[in-house]
This record gives C-alpha cells, structure tokens and sequence, in this order.
C-alpha cells in the first residue's frame, strides 16, 4: 500500500501554506529521510522529507496552496528504490548537462537545502564534490562558501558561463520589462507586521556613536585561542549580545511590553537576533543569554541562522523574545532606524564600522567607529531611560571588561 506524504503540522497558529517547489520529479526514485518539497508559510519555511524509500507520485503542483495534513503525493515501495544508485536516470542525464557534472569517482549527490542549490547553480560549485561539516556529513551553506571562495584547478577547463544558469537571466533574455509574482506568505506577514507596528506604537529613535578599537583589540589578540577552543570565531554579535543583557538590566523600563491596558515586565533575557534569509528577514531567539558566555551565544547564533537559511528553523525558534538586535552593517550600512519587533518595546540596530576622525583627550584620532540606533516604544519609554540604555551600550562596547567582570 502506498505510503502517503502529507504536509506536516507547523504549530498551532499554522494552517496552510505554499508548497513552493519540489526537490523530485514524479516517478522519481527516492531515499528514506531525502528532501521532498520546500513548504512556505507566514512564519517558517521548511523541508517536507521522505519517510520511506521507493518511487513517489506527486499529487500537488509546485506553487499551489496546500493544507496542514493534506495529501501531496505518495510512495510506492518497489524495484525503482533498490536500484542501484549509478543506474543512469533522467535525473543524471539532466545533471550531467549541470554546471557543475558528477565525477566517477563521487555517486550522485542528494538534494540539499534551497541556499545549497542555489550556490549550487549561480557558482558551479559541485555539492557531491564538498567535504560537508553538517549532520551526517550533509553539505552546509558555509561548505559551499567555502568551497566557492578557493582557486580553480587549473588543470580542471572552467565550465559554461555561470551567469547564464542564474535566475534573473530568463527574463533579461526574452526582453520583458516587468516580471509579476505573488508575495510568499512569509513576505506578506513580515510587511502585515511592520505596517501594524508603525500604526500601533509610537516608534522613536535616538542615536549613538561606539569605538569599536577596544573590542577589535580584544578580538585579534584571543581570536585564534577561542577558535581552538570552540570551534568557531569570536563576532562581534556576542559582545552587543551581551552589552544589552547588561543595559536591560540597568534600564528594565525598555525590557517591559504592553498587553492591552497592562504594562507586563520581563525578567528573563531571550535575545531575538535578526538574520536576513533567501525568503525574508527572521528574528530567531537566542534563550537565557545572562547565563551563557559568548562561546555559547556565538554557538547560538551560528546554529540559528544556519537553520533558518536552510529552512530547518521551527516555529518556537521565533517565540518569546523580549528584545531584538538586528545588524544592517553587514550589508554596509551607515545609519537606519530599525523598527520594533511586536510585542517587543525596542530594537537595537548596528551598522557598519567605518575609521572616523574623532576628538579624544583633546586630540583628533582615527579610530574605527559605529553608529548604533535604538527603536522604542515611546507609550512606556521615556527618551530619559532610551538614552541611558543606548550609553549603557556604548559603554559596555568601549570596555569590554565590564562584560566580563558584570559591571
């Protein structure tokens, strides 16, 4: 009897959603546990897997709007599953003609996750050809970063223009001035939420400037120890992190949400970090950040925006979250104002570091500067207590000792 796929429960608040592509094509062969569809929803996106082995018959197109539960294909179990793995298919003829052509010496690699494929097809980069640091061996978006980044071998001729399997090319080759397609439930529930929280809060925003030299000092002369002992590197993140631990305890005003006509204040610290995915911005939380020191907040974050770019993130990722810092200086920006995180009150917002000439001990220095901003609710924050909080920041940032000593 023919094991059916159906779309999986996301949590109580979720539904429906958009089964957005599928990995496989009908008749395909497929491995127990192997990626299936990508499902997208006002919240999350996922990947559906398969639970057994055998041939799957699709029952959904790509891009239809599917129900919690519904049925969107099944899998026979049969001769097509213990095929052995080099047998030519379609599939491998097709990849064969790929940017990046499988080796003899390699079996042919399953799917990955969306941003694998997508580094996959703008890069020419070969997943079966990575050494994957993931969960059972499986290829990381970092892999194939890094993998991206190193020198061709010259004796290897380099393959047909890359630029030419991007996306965008189709419609720049057929001359069409405008393309039209319809919002993803995640974008429309980021742009429902940002429009309700401009029209429901009173958002102010003040300013401030950090020197990053001390925490840049800090980094360069520990970094290499820390990376031995953890196995990753030291990011600034982990200081903001824990610079606002520290502020939100000196200023509990700005850790305090409003419920109807009630002021609710928090005293816990679950630190929601923004992190920018192929889908959208998503906000997951990093819990309990004044009891983990910054090896277990860098762990934290890395292992969070790694699944949320994967689409492996679930919905309690997202809940919970008392304030949120999000760093618009990755992408190089100067100066915004950020907006606030519902029901959250405030949001920090970092930016770019720039060397500026700045006046210290009555002499003009360079030094390496960044402009922070924080968002607030104005209905219970007082600019008095915004400002106090943002120097609190500034100067946990410019001595980075006080974060160690819990000063």
């Amino acid at each position: 009897m023919p094991l059916e796929v159906k779309i999986p429960p996301m949590g109580e608040s979720i539904s429906t959603g958009i089964l957005a592509k599928w990995h496989v094509k009908n008749g395909d062969a497929v491995k127990k546990d192997q990626p299936l569809f990508e499902l997208e929803t006002d919240k999350i996106t996922s990947e559906g897997t398969a639970e057994a082995a055998g041939t799957i018959a699709l029952k959904v197109e790509a891009g239809a709007e599917v129900k919690i539960g519904q049925v969107v294909a099944s899998i026979e179990a049969g001769a097509a599953a213990a095929a052995p793995a080099a047998a030519p298919a379609p599939a491998d003829k097709k990849a064969s003609a790929a940017p990046f052509p499988k080796t003899a010496s390699k079996p042919p690699f399953a799917p990955g996750s969306p941003a694998v494929r997508r580094i996959a097809e703008e890069t020419g980069v070969n997943p079966a050809d990575v050494a994957g640091t993931g969960k059972a061996g499986r290829v990381t978006k970092g892999d194939m970063l890094s993998a991206a980044e190193k020198p061709a071998v010259p004796a290897t001729p380099a393959p047909a223009p890359v630029a030419a399997a991007k996306p965008s090319a189709p419609a720049a080759a057929s001359g069409e001035r405008q393309t039209r397609r319809k919002m993803t439930p995640l974008r429309q529930k980021i742009a429902e939420r940002l429009v309700s929280a401009q029209h429901s809060a009173a958002l102010l925003t003040t300013f401030n400037e950090v020197d990053m030299s001390p925490v840049m000092a800090l980094r360069s002369k520990y970094q290499e120890e820390f990376v031995k002992k953890n196995g990753l590197k030291l990011g600034f993140m982990s200081f903001f992190v824990k610079a606002v631990v520290h502020a939100l305890r000196e200023v509990p005003s700005i850790n305090t949400q409003i419920d109807g006509d009630t002021l609710v204040q928090n005293h816990y610290y679950d630190i929601g970090v923004a992190v920018s995915t192929d889908k959208g911005l998503m906000v997951p939380v990093i819990r309990n950040c004044d009891t983990l020191g910054m090896a277990g907040i860098e762990k934290a974050i890395t292992d969070s925006a790694t699944r949320a770019r994967e689409g492996k993130i679930t919905l309690a990722d997202f809940e919970g979250g008392v304030f949120t810092i999000t760093n618009g200086g990755t992408f190089g920006s100067l100066l915004s104002t950020p907006i606030i995180n519902p029901p959250q009150s405030a949001i920090l917002g970092m930016h770019a570091i720039n060397d500026r000439p700045v006046a210290i001990a009555g002499q003009v220095v360079i030094r390496p500067m960044m402009y922070v901003a924080l968002t607030y609710d104005h209905r219970l924050i007082d600019g008095r207590e915004a400002v106090s909080f943002l120097v609190k920041v500034k100067q946990e940032i410019e001595d980075p000792a006080r974060l160690l000593l819990g000063l």
